[in-house]
């Protein structure tokens, strides 16, 4: 299932001991298009401090109350390496926050979440303690062998979901409209969708562009290329938020655009396990 950005926000996280906050935004990867931390609001408790909490630590949530059930204490939030979350977050402030959990690191894998599609799988299960322990410990080393460059460039590439919202998107001729939401998968917090509004061009018509149309992301313009053009985008299915999205929505798009559906990998894989 997609969750729209707005179905997170205010989301209560409850830890093994007690309730740590709620989630005020979410930080995904440029690279992969992946929300990789949420952001929350750990309320008077801790000073309303700012803190990030991995979906590798989440449990099942409870969309209809709200709730967010993560393996993890407050006790261990509350010392937690402290990050700024108002300013670019760098890989080496992941490596001390991951480290810190015992989380393996996500990326150099072959897969969105190391060598899996699922945040769950890199969680340190006791059978494979060990085997996990060891790993990561292989990776805190080479990291400290071979300096912050060994992993490739260390230049931020977490983007912040809200700073994001109001970005135009481009078509190869034209103005499409600017981007208003996200949609996230639900079991491997990948975004599927960036939501476009485009009311200044079609009134009341919003559109989905999937990640892997975009051909270049202007940063410090705010604008995203697409590889699509004004009227193939004009003529596909609209977005309605208040209808539920579904895998006959998702074909009919896809088809539209004449591309391979994104779910083909991932359903292989779940097939497989």
């Amino acid at each position: 299932m997609l969750h729209s950005m707005k179905d997170f926000e205010n989301c209560a996280i409850s830890a093994t001991d007690g309730q740590i906050g709620h989630v005020k935004n979410l930080y995904f990867d440029d690279q992969s298009w992946v929300i990789r931390y949420l952001v929350v609001n750990a309320g008077s408790w801790l000073s309303s401090r700012m803190v990030l909490i991995s979906p590798i630590s989440l449990e099942q949530p409870d969309w209809q109350e709200r709730i967010f059930p993560v393996s993890i204490s407050k006790e261990q939030v509350k010392n937690s390496p402290g990050i700024d979350t108002d300013k670019p977050i760098s890989r080496q402030n992941e490596e001390q926050h991951l480290g810190y959990f015992g989380y393996p690191y996500y990326w150099g894998g072959t897969s969105i979440w190391g060598d899996g599609f699922f945040p769950y799988a890199m969680v340190p299960y006791y059978a494979d303690y060990e085997t996990d322990h060891a790993s990561h410990e292989r990776q805190v080393e080479a990291y400290s062998r071979n300096g912050p460059n060994h992993l490739g460039n260390d230049d931020p590439h977490l983007r912040n979901c809200k700073t994001v919202n109001g970005y135009q998107i481009e078509a190869r001729d034209g103005k499409i409209g600017s981007i208003s939401d996200f949609l996230v998968d639900e079991k491997t917090w990948a975004i599927r969708y960036l939501v476009i509004e485009t009311s200044h061009w079609w009134s009341g018509h919003r559109v989905l562009i999937a990640p892997e149309w975009i051909t270049e992301v202007h940063w410090l313009d705010k604008k995203v290329s697409v590889n699509l053009t004004l009227d193939s985008v004009k003529n596909a299915p609209s977005y309605d938020p208040k209808k539920e999205w579904s895998r006959q929505l998702d074909i009919q798009l896809y088809q539209h655009y004449n591309r391979v559906g994104y779910w083909t990998d991932t359903t292989a894989h779940e097939e497989s396990i």
